[in-house]
């Protein structure tokens, strides 16, 4: 394919055999309609089904599909970095590839990007999932998400969102980071917008979370927050512990000393739990100093390389 794909669209699979050529063919018409240049990426996520056969058929059939495998399951997350390290359009559009998402919203996220937007996310307002299982969990996340880092937005979880290649191959993608990239883009100063965009009910297979990912996504969200707030600063972060521990190591020291009724056994309790919390403190004050050496001498967002390191490309 000779001409430069203006949009690149980002499609991750794992073991979705039955969904393969449809949503082929459902993305093939959507991006017709658009006259313009594109190019489809899928990344088979280690199926262990047809998957990956089928993608091979339709790569021969169609120079504008992309294929990268991994050799076993790594996680949505990885398999969607993939994708976006191999997109060469301008602007990157990610879906899922059960058919819940729909190809025809396309044309709507660009028409918001063209707004001067640089992510543009899916809200799917009239969600098809089960309520208690998926979509209840859904808005408690959201609302946690959108009080911890500011971008309030109703619905991370919508692997339909559309970047501008500039920002979103700048933004750290590992772990369950996939519903966090509106979040993390907020590094690269990018301009969020959400729209409203149909959503389907799964035809084939079963979905691949549960209520078990809840608490994946909890100390995902700690994380989040460290590299929204501290990724410039890490100091600040383990500043802030230090201090605490320093604070709570003097005042364990001045009640002693102030106490005339504790007996040799007290004595010996209160100066090991004083110590404990200076070592504490002084840890973490020693675990900022190396933070901030990393950052001024390594990259800012390390651990992006490592996902070519498990993929290859389809013959």
């Amino acid at each position: 394919m000779n001409e430069h794909p203006g949009i690149s669209i980002v499609v991750p699979l794992h073991n979705e055999e039955e969904s393969v050529v449809p949503l082929y063919h459902s993305i093939s018409n959507a991006c017709a309609a658009l006259e313009r240049p594109y190019e489809i990426v899928f990344t088979d996520d280690g199926s262990r089904d047809r998957t990956f056969e089928l993608l091979k058929q339709i790569h021969h059939q169609d120079m504008r599909v992309k294929v990268t495998r991994f050799r076993k399951n790594y996680g949505q997350t990885a398999a969607m970095a993939a994708g976006f390290d191999h997109a060469q359009g301008d602007i990157i559009i990610s879906m899922d590839g059960d058919l819940q998402n729909d190809p025809t919203d396309i044309p709507l996220l660009l028409s918001k990007m063209e707004e001067g937007f640089d992510v543009v996310c899916g809200w799917r307002k009239n969600r098809q999932d089960k309520f208690w299982t998926r979509r209840v969990p859904s808005v408690i996340a959201n609302w946690i998400i959108g009080l911890v880092t500011g971008v309030r937005i109703h619905d991370n979880g919508c692997s339909l969102k559309a970047y501008r290649a500039s920002v979103i191959k700048r933004v750290p993608l590992y772990g369950e980071m996939h519903r966090f990239i509106p979040a993390m883009t907020t590094q690269a100063d990018a301009r969020i917008a959400e729209i409203v965009v149909n959503h389907h009910p799964r035809r084939f297979g079963k979905s691949k979370y549960g209520i078990g990912r809840v608490w994946r996504v909890l100390l995902d969200i700690i994380t989040v927050k460290m590299i929204i707030g501290f990724a410039a600063r890490p100091m600040l972060w383990f500043g802030y512990m230090g201090v605490l521990f320093l604070v709570l190591s003097l005042a364990t020291i001045f009640t002693e000393i102030g106490s005339t009724e504790l007996i040799p056994e007290e004595w010996t309790v209160m100066y090991t739990v004083a110590f404990s919390f200076l070592f504490l403190g002084l840890h973490s004050i020693g675990l900022g100093i190396i933070a901030e050496l990393t950052m001024s001498t390594g990259d800012f967002f390390p651990g992006r390389s490592l996902v070519p390191a498990v993929q290859r490309k389809a013959n």
